[in-house]
């Protein structure tokens, strides 16, 4: 089989779309590496990275690149146009990865990766640009693609809300699992933890956004110091993202910003050290297609409080306390509770590790070689009308 794989944002500095579609080549690759691969470094115009492949190169039998492009406009060009899937040499799929989508593929099945839709829900969420481009992909797999992957049932039941005349199925739901290989690691404790102990914090991963909620999180980390919880600094793990430049100006009117340690963006080592470190890692997030740092931190034995929105119960299962995103008060009697008792949260920790367990890239790579079988054995869609 010829597998055209969009490997855009794999490049340094990927977030959760780009772990995933890096995990599963990975994965791809050991398990069928008789297949032809082409591996596409720009895919469309939505998202673009001049270094890649230069940062990150994959290696096996029969791996290729696609065209490296080196500005934004030349991409634009090549994925636009009517000799794209001639000048790939007719993949038997092209999977693409980014939210942006192809429309003019004659030959190869198109394979969508359906994240979320959450830049829809709440304006207040993300940028206008933002919203567009992702918008203008996932609408445009409603009309192109032969095939969508959901990484969550959560995600697989909004894609069906909003485009219900796409057939159910052709959208499957394929895990997303850890970045992480090896769970016995011990990682690399970051400068800016210098003097703090193991078991001594609070965590929170993710880029700092509305969407991930770290300001209701501020709030309830001050009300569960004011209410005298034992005094563990805040670390909040990852990069400063958009719509939130006022948000250091709101720890110090909560009076606390020389008690959150902002770490920004860490290397996998010192994640690492902050998961198996934490005393619990707190994930309020408004809004998750999958929510890979519940997943994570679970896989080095982190308890876990979290939001119980969207997918992350199907992440979290029964082995993490849920709270809703907005019940502040809520999230303080719990990091109050855990703080409180040793023995639960040493429980949470062992069924973090039981849950994480559960999710695992051969298996989901597994699943998504098989999707390609059986759209390559099928129809293209538009054939079906």
């Amino acid at each position: 089989m010829h597998i055209g794989f969009d490997v855009s944002q794999t490049g340094a500095g990927k977030a959760g779309c780009g772990f995933y579609a890096h995990a599963m080549v990975q994965a791809m690759l050991e398990l069928a590496p008789q297949n032809r691969y082409s591996l596409f470094p720009s895919f469309g115009d939505f998202y673009f990275d001049a270094l890649m492949p230069l940062r990150n190169p994959y290696s096996g039998k029969d791996v290729r690149y696609g065209p490296r492009h080196l500005s934004r406009e030349t991409a634009r060009g090549f994925w636009t146009s009517n000799a794209t899937e001639k000048s790939l040499e007719y993949p038997d799929v092209v999977h693409a990865n980014n939210f942006w989508c192809p429309v003019q593929l004659e030959r190869s099945r198109l394979i969508y990766t359906f994240y979320d839709m959450g830049f829809a829900v709440e304006p207040g969420w993300t940028t206008d640009a933002n919203r567009l481009g992702c918008f203008d992909g996932v609408f445009r797999s409603a009309v192109a693609a032969d095939w969508v992957v959901a990484i969550s049932e959560a995600s697989r039941s909004h894609y069906c809300s909003v485009f219900p005349h796409f057939p159910q199925e052709r959208i499957r739901v394929i895990y997303p699992c850890s970045r992480f290989a090896d769970s016995g690691a011990l990682g690399t404790r970051p400068k800016a933890l210098e003097g703090v102990p193991s078991a001594g914090f609070w965590l929170n991963v993710g880029t700092i956004e509305p969407r991930k909620n770290q300001y209701r999180l501020a709030d309830a980390y001050a009300q569960y110091l004011a209410q005298g919880g034992a005094a563990m600094p805040l670390v909040l793990a990852g990069g400063k993202g958009w719509l939130m430049d006022n948000f250091q100006t709101h720890l110090g009117d909560l009076g606390i910003g020389d008690k959150v340690v902002m770490t920004g963006y860490v290397s996998d080592d010192e994640l690492i050290w902050l998961y198996r470190n934490c005393f619990a890692n707190l994930y309020p997030s408004w809004f998750e297609g999958f929510g890979l740092p519940v997943l994570e931190g679970m896989q080095f034995g982190a308890a876990t409080i979290a939001s119980s929105s969207t997918s992350i119960p199907e992440v979290a299962g029964d082995s993490a306390i849920l709270l809703s995103p907005e019940d502040t008060e809520g999230w303080v009697r719990a990091m109050r509770g855990l703080a409180n008792s040793r023995e639960h949260r040493d429980r949470l920790c062992e069924l973090s590790k039981r849950q994480a367990a559960k999710f695992e890239w051969k298996n989901s790579a597994a699943s998504l070689l098989q999707l390609y079988s059986d759209a390559v054995a099928a129809p293209k869609r538009r054939e079906m009308a």
